[in-house]
């Protein structure tokens, strides 16, 4: 079986704002992000996923905003793309479809250990975590778990996030720390670049590894010096972006491999099909749920 993981707080930002929302109109205003991403959710399942699992950040601010006074919050999203965070979890959870709304960890770190639970499955072939974000790119492992970016259909595995970072996943938060995520509201080390960070993680691996002086580097760069120097003097702010980036895959998700398993729609799906102005959603999930059943007697 193939297991796949979303982030829901992406889909919901993403169909918010794309201008492909336009067809939505027929759902009220305050429920068109939601429509979008419950029918790509359901579009996903008629495309043969079966065993699925959506993870949303319920509560913007997590525990790491105890950690960094500039970390991500909630300031500055549009209000009528705020209000639809929990409309989005009642009505996936009325799909049928497994929904873990995070309030102390965030969606990603869901992502995280549901990746992590669903690798440890020896039934489970591959798991696909959908979401373009960086620090997901942690949790990829050879083919058996990649990342897939459902905007531009760009599947990445090991090599894949090598490729496209210049570091192996295992190196993606010390990358990050040393580079910075502006996404996620911490900055990384001054004069430390994606590029510098992934010249020298691509050498050292990890933090702990590099040098403390830089003619002691194995790397050929300029400006290594300062980069060196700058390492040094601010070690404790470098572990600590690290640990901002790290993901913890021991969020409580409370599911297993089998609980992901789609079986259909519950009966409340029919009114918030109706809610969104498209009732044929509701028969499209009836539908399917109905022609799996006969397959599996």
């Amino acid at each position: 079986m193939i297991v796949h993981l979303v982030d829901g707080t992406y889909e919901l930002f993403r169909y918010f704002l794309s201008p492909a929302a336009a067809f939505e109109r027929t759902a009220p205003e305050e429920l068109r992000a939601v429509r979008g991403v419950v029918t790509s959710m359901l579009g996903m399942l008629e495309g043969g996923a079966t065993h699925l699992g959506v993870a949303t950040d319920h509560v913007i601010e997590s525990f790491r905003n105890g950690l960094w006074p500039g970390y991500k919050t909630g300031e500055g999203i549009d209000p009528v793309l705020y209000a639809q965070f929990e409309p989005l979890e009642d009505a996936l959870r009325a799909l049928g479809v497994v929904v873990w709304a995070m309030v102390e960890f965030e969606a990603d770190d869901a992502l995280a250990a549901a990746a992590a639970m669903a690798a440890a499955d020896a039934r489970v072939e591959q798991v696909v975590v959908c979401t373009p974000d960086k620090d997901l790119a942690h949790c990829v492992r050879d083919d058996r778990v990649v990342q897939l970016d459902r905007r531009t259909r760009e599947v990445r595995n090991e090599s894949g996030v090598q490729q496209k970072y210049g570091v192996s996943p295992a190196s993606i938060p010390d990358w990050l720390a040393l580079a910075g995520d502006s996404a996620d509201g911490y900055p990384g080390l001054p004069g430390w670049g994606a590029r510098s960070a992934a010249t020298v993680l691509a050498r050292y691996q990890h933090l702990e590894h590099i040098p403390k002086v830089a003619a002691q580097w194995d790397v050929s760069m300029r400006g290594a010096a300062r980069l060196a120097a700058t390492l040094a003097d601010q070690w404790e702010r470098a572990l600590l972006f690290r640990h901002l980036a790290i993901l913890r895959a021991d969020a409580p998700i409370g599911a297993d491999v089998d609980a992901l398993r789609w079986k259909g729609p519950r009966a409340d799906f029919a009114a918030w099909a109706e809610r969104f102005g498209a009732p044929p959603l509701h028969e499209r999930a009836a539908k399917l749920a109905a022609a799996r059943s006969a397959v599996s007697r």
